[in-house]
């Protein structure tokens, strides 16, 4: 039986005759309606036709998270008098919910995206609403791309609504073909805020780490808002970890404490969600509690104002969730959970000043995440570089290349970037390629089961309980009887199904039930690690200490067992901001040729010579990637490499490593100024342009020299004479164009200085006499540095006849008290120039 009443009391419900409308009229519309409003749950049976009398449509609904995909559906079976499965249904990786009577199905965005690649039709689909749009998961925004190119392809029919708990919606209704902003107010109570501040120092957040300091403060606000205010908390922590050790900091408060996240068991969400029978309840919850989950009963909210966003190191290949201060738009999110039924407070852990710092929105998925698995989405979808898909933010470029260059290494794509039949058939595997690359290839080598097991491991990361062994964690996730090894077997039994429907690698056949070639279960584990991740096999260098193949340094912690391995798999690591080297949180060991089979393609053999040190080293190496196995000196090395080498040095050191000397030096600035002034076909002199022409003014002597000592022989202004335009004959004005000296009227030859914007002549004011202008070179006027006859400065002028009218009076002042024995006339345009003394001039 259909709950009218709670359907009649959701506020959405006055924005649905203008979303009905709108797309009625263009097909696509933005909703903006603030959480527990009903936008995730009425609009969809609305649309549908469940309720409202409309015609009876299809209606997909993609949520950005397992937990919102389930609590949707659930709610909306629930408003319908139903269980999940009939009318309503939900499909997550690993659990599906649906009957032949559906008509409004709840998916993660993930899911979409395979449904997609499988069907780009939609066929049977009326309606897709994208849930949560303002939270800019990478899923969402490539889903969305994907649902406009059909509409504006295949299916011009075909409904699409991005959904938003925010007002930010002028990006969406552009992206959408400039789609009507429909808005549905809620019912918003007052929210005191208060500030709460921890009383001594907190370190920031870094890598996964946060300060157990900050956490025991959080727990003591959470006791605060107890003892001053009525209703449930709801406290917003960073993650999992975080929300169990202040768990155990509330033990024997007068409360229910209740955790929830993605790994909660269903039981514990559905209670959260279900409200409180009676007593009081503390719920600890990571962001999934800003918009996409309604938890009633909320009266007070304990924001810790961390929140976990992925990043990427593409230099050293590491890629993990990182601890960030949240933005104040997520800030203002939090807060309203307080306000959502009657007035409420915010308990705020951190200085009021700290607020206006703070980023005013979470960082796009797309800028700052890993892009492998985008990349491979938009090569199946045929757009490799996805520069035709309608996205609200490039993809940076260097991050994108990155990712080509992973699934060039695991097969996924060809030379040009188009995905391969190897990639179509890991894009359908529900993984990151990394993993779908150690499922498909260590099904062969281990068997489908344990490559499946693995790979389990590694697509969720372990409790930390489990430790930083992966092999002991496989065996603790295998006798486990918590919620992670509940979700482990899930994900194994649907691993392993795919293995028995993918065609496997070039190698042959996968094998989902077979004990493949390597026996032990340590074994298994690390060739599967390595698989996944090539890079990152490492080698030990003493003390705990190893270096990955991609040459960042990596350490385990104190106490590990991993410590005496040889060789490891690197399976999560993250690199503190302060930290020279990687941390290691889970690995696997492995033997060298583990090694050289997961990242054969890093290896190299034969010479190299590079400059390193501050000289050409020649060696013959055989190393993997970072990792050196073998090394021996060079005697002879190819005068090719040596020569590549030398150039190097001269790219990183500059040109100095050249003999120069004043006159070579002087030579560089005039040749500089004239290309500056004058251009073609007088050429650059900069450091870049000079080794870009390298073989034009370094030949001969760069291809016989062998070594640094060599480069500092050679003479860089006879060098540098060859890059003088000769061809056309302007060589010759070099000194007419840009002389070296000039000659003044007292006779003297002063050197110009042609280092600054304006070449510089320092003269004795004497010697000037009778010049009424401006000496020029190549059309620009000197500036004329005046000095005393001490040779100190006087004045500095570039318009000499403007000096000698309005300048000199005060100058002659000056200087002829202090030099009464050289000549001072009062108009020294008539003067005779000189060098001496009154009294010489008159013995002359």
């Amino acid at each position: 039986m259909i709950r009218t009443d709670a359907l009649a009391q959701l506020p959405v419900r006055t924005a649905v005759p203008s979303l009905e409308r709108a797309l009625d009229e263009r097909g696509a519309a933005v909703l903006c309606a603030p959480p527990g409003t009903g936008k995730t749950t009425l609009v969809p049976l609305v649309l549908a036709g469940l309720t409202g009398g409309g015609p009876l449509r299809r209606v997909l609904v993609a949520e950005p998270r397992r937990i919102a995909a389930r609590a949707a559906a659930r709610r909306m079976a629930w408003l319908l008098g139903e269980r999940t499965g009939g009318r309503v249904g939900f499909t997550v990786r690993g659990e599906r919910a649906v009957g032949p009577d559906t008509v409004v199905e709840v998916v993660t965005t993930g899911v979409l995206l395979q449904r997609l690649q499988r069907d780009q039709e939609m066929s049977g689909v009326d309606v897709v609403v994208i849930d949560e749009c303002h939270e800019r998961h990478l899923d969402a925004d490539t889903a969305a791309a994907f649902l406009l190119d059909v509409r504006g392809t295949i299916r011009p029919d075909l409904r699409l609504v991005a959904a938003s708990a925010t007002t930010d919606a002028e990006g969406w209704a552009r992206l959408l073909g400039d789609a009507p902003v429909v808005e549905a107010h809620g019912v918003s109570h007052p929210v005191e805020v208060v500030w709460a501040p921890p009383a001594g120092t907190v370190r920031p957040p870094h890598g996964m780490r946060v300060d157990p300091a900050l956490l025991t403060h959080v727990a003591a606000v959470v006791r605060r808002a107890l003892a001053e205010r009525d209703g449930d908390v709801l406290c917003f922590l960073p993650g999992v970890g975080e929300i169990g050790r202040v768990a155990g900091q509330l033990a024997g408060v007068d409360a229910e404490v209740l955790q929830v996240h993605g790994r909660a068991p269903a039981a514990v969400q559905d209670a959260v969600l279900a409200g409180s029978p009676g007593g009081r309840r503390v719920v600890l919850a990571t962001s999934v509690a800003e918009s996409s989950l309604t938890v009633p009963g909320v009266r007070v909210v304990v924001d810790s104002g961390l929140a976990r966003e992925p990043r990427t190191d593409h230099a050293r290949g590491l890629a993990a969730l990182t601890t960030v201060r949240a933005s104040r738009a997520a800030g203002r999110q939090r807060a309203g959970r307080a306000g959502r039924e009657a007035p409420g407070a915010v308990y705020r852990c951190w200085e009021e000043a700290e607020d206006g710092r703070l980023a005013p929105f979470p960082s796009p998925e797309i800028k700052v995440a890993d892009l492998a698995a985008f990349a491979l989405q938009a090569a199946c979808w045929g757009d490799p570089d996805a520069s035709g898909l309608a996205l609200l933010d490039t993809p940076p470029a260097g991050a994108l290349a990155a990712a080509r260059e992973v699934l060039g290494a695991v097969g996924a794509v060809g030379t040009e970037g188009r995905a391969t039949s190897r990639g179509v058939r890991m894009s359908r595997l529900g993984l990151h390629p990394r993993l779908a690359r150690a499922l498909l290839d260590g099904a062969d080598e281990v068997g489908g089961r344990a490559a499946a097991e693995v790979v389990a491991l590694l697509s969720e990361e372990p409790p930390r309980e489990y430790g930083d062994d992966l092999a002991h964690a496989l065996r603790t996730a295998r006798r486990g009887g918590d919620g992670y090894a509940a979700r482990w077997r899930q994900e194994v039994r649907r691993l392993s199904q795919s293995l028995g429907t993918a065609t496997n690698s070039a190698k042959g056949s996968a094998n989902a039930t077979g004990s493949g070639a390597v026996g032990s279960d340590d074994a298994a584990v690390g060739l599967v690690a390595a698989l996944a991740f090539p890079e990152r096999v490492a080698r030990a260098r003493g003390e705990g200490a190893f270096l990955m193949a991609s040459g960042t340094g990596a350490e385990l912690r104190d106490g590990s067992r991993l410590r005496s391995a040889p060789w490891l798999a690197v399976a999560v690591a993250d690199r503190p901001s302060h930290a020279a080297s990687a941390r290691v949180r889970l690995a696997a060991v492995i033997d060298e040729s583990t090694a050289l089979v997961a990242a054969g393609h890093l290896r190299f053999s034969g010479e190299e010579v590079r400059w390193a040190g501050g000289d050409v080293v020649a060696r013959s190496v055989d190393r993997l990637g970072a990792v050196e196995l073998s090394v021996r000196p060079l005697r002879r090395p190819a005068p090719e490499l040596v020569r590549g080498a030398l150039l190097e040095g001269l790219r990183r050191e500059g040109p100095g490593l050249l003999r120069w000397n004043r006159d070579s030096e002087q030579l560089r600035l005039r040749l500089a100024f004239l290309h500056r002034v004058l251009g073609a076909p007088w050429p650059d002199v900069s450091d870049g342009a000079l080794l870009a022409r390298a073989d034009e003014w370094l030949e001969p002597e760069l291809s016989r020299a062998g070594r640094r000592s060599d480069l500092t022989r050679i003479d860089a202004g006879q060098a540098v004479r060859r890059l003088l335009p000769w061809a056309t004959g302007d060589a010759g004005r070099l000194d007419e164009l840009a002389p070296e000296r000039i000659e003044v009227p007292s006779g003297s030859r002063i050197r110009v200085e042609y280092g600054g914007q304006q070449p510089v002549l320092a003269v004795k004011l004497q010697e000037l006499f009778g010049l009424r202008e401006t000496p020029r070179v190549a059309g620009v006027p000197v500036l004329v540095h005046l000095l005393s006859p001490a040779g100190r400065p006087a004045a500095v002028t570039a318009d000499l006849a403007s000096f000698w009218r309005e300048g000199y009076k005060g100058v002659r002042a000056e200087l002829r008290g202090r030099y009464p024995k050289h000549p001072w006339p009062e108009d020294p345009t008539t003067m005779e120039a000189t060098r001496f003394t009154t009294a010489r001039l008159r013995r002359d």
